[in-house]
């Protein structure tokens, strides 16, 4: 058993703060994935309707799941407590969120199948290799993440973005830019401001 408590280590890990191999921390973090693993298992066992599915998102984030949520099982998160989805949002198929860092996902975005988001690094010297770096992946509103997508710790991803297939996001995505590629790098603009249908001037748009 450890002392720690949810409040206590989502404090630690919104600062950056690093999980500590073995410590109390460390501890927490496990045990609170059995509880992530049991609701996963459930969900991704049988069929469930819509409203069950954000009802059991419900219980794996600790926060209420808005009707307009989508998300097609099976859907995998090792924490739980540390995401947070906001309106008329869709997560195909085969979703790993790793939210131990912190995941947001705005209003509107859409998260294609296979997608990986990861917000944990571990340490570079070898002997602390089983240390933890916490850094919170952000995504934007209107999002658009396509298939099999990978995105690292302490990436932010600006409204209206457009993340190709495949790609491995490792740096910060502007608003409203097109990135594909290993690593992702920008396309071109999408040429749509925000909350606005009409595109705006291509002398904006950048050459691949």
């Amino acid at each position: 058993m450890t002392s720690v408590r949810l409040k206590d280590f989502l404090d630690h890990v919104n600062r950056g703060m690093p999980i500590t191999a073995g410590s109390d921390h460390h501890r927490f973090m496990h045990d609170s994935a059995q509880e992530a693993l049991r609701v996963v298992a459930q969900l991704n066992s049988s069929y469930h309707p819509p409203e069950e599915v954000r009802a059991l998102l419900g219980d794996l984030t600790g926060k209420p799941i808005d009707e307009s949520v989508e998300v097609f099982p099976p859907f995998h998160s090792e924490f739980g407590t540390n995401l947070t989805l906001g309106k008329d949002i869709f997560i195909n198929m085969g979703c790993r969120f790793q939210d131990t860092g912190g995941i947001t996902i705005g209003d509107g975005s859409l998260i294609g199948h296979g997608s990986t988001l990861t917000t944990i690094d571990h340490g570079i010297d070898p002997d602390r290799r089983g240390d933890m770096i916490p850094a919170p992946i952000n995504i934007g509103r209107k999002v658009w993440l396509g298939a099999s997508v990978t995105v690292v710790p302490g990436v932010r991803i600006g409204d209206g973005a457009i993340v190709g297939a495949g790609a491995v996001v490792t740096k910060d995505v502007p608003a409203h830019a097109i990135v594909a590629g290993v690593p992702a790098k920008l396309i071109r603009m999408t040429g749509f401001e925000a909350g606005d249908s009409r595109p705006v001037d291509n002398h904006l748009r950048a050459e691949p």
